[in-house]
């Protein structure tokens, strides 16, 4: 009801469950899923897990009551591009929904702090070029690749490709735990301003 509200969001589908979900982003193919982590028949972790790797464009959310550290490591690790509680407010669940669509990582703060000490540090991880440690500071920061091109004067998808380069250096699946390693090894300090972080 509250999605719908706005003129940027159309609610394209609503799934009962997570094998519902996944055969329903197929169909539709979303810019973004919100994606309840407890649901019957299949839980959140497995159907985010299954519309990211079928669907790279398509970018998840999940959205809970439980603040639990293993759910939300879960649900980083399968690929979702933020963690938020289900007493998101309105306005700024929409704002989440719109930035994951640009690319922006959305973490409620909660999440952020119980998610720092679990992100994996590569053993031995490729060296990223100067550039690349600009453009993985500017993502952990919650930019979008266009605001990152903006800022650092290069393309979209040059971004795009350092991002790429990034995830496969530093062996993640996702831009949220490569955002979430950037504060980890400082990189970016947690009282910068990130926005969805």
């Amino acid at each position: 009801m509250f999605l719908s509200l706005d003129d940027e969001i159309e609610v394209v589908g609503e799934a009962r469950n997570g094998l519902e979900a996944i055969s329903m982003a197929k169909d539709l193919n979303p810019d973004v899923v919100l994606m309840d982590l407890l649901m019957p028949e299949m839980d959140g972790i497995t159907a985010t897990e299954a519309i990211r790797r079928a669907q790279p464009a398509t970018e998840v959310i999940a959205l809970t009551s439980v603040l639990e550290d293993k759910l939300i490591f879960d649900a980083i690790r399968v690929g979702a591009m933020g963690y938020l509680l289900k007493d998101t407010q309105a306005d700024n669940l929409c704002k989440a929904i719109k930035a994951a669509a640009a690319g922006q990582v959305q973490l409620s703060p909660e999440a952020v702090g119980r998610m720092i000490d679990q992100v994996c540090i590569p053993d031995s991880p490729e060296s990223l070029t100067p550039r690349e440690v600009d453009v993985l500071r500017l993502l952990a920061r919650a930019m979008s690749n266009k605001e990152i091109g903006h800022t650092l004067g290069i393309t979209e998808k040059t971004v795009k490709t350092h991002v790429s380069s990034i995830l496969s250096k530093l062996n993640m699946p996702s831009r949220t735990q490569a955002a979430l390693y950037a504060v980890r090894v400082g990189l970016v300090s947690l009282d910068e301003p990130t926005r969805g972080m």
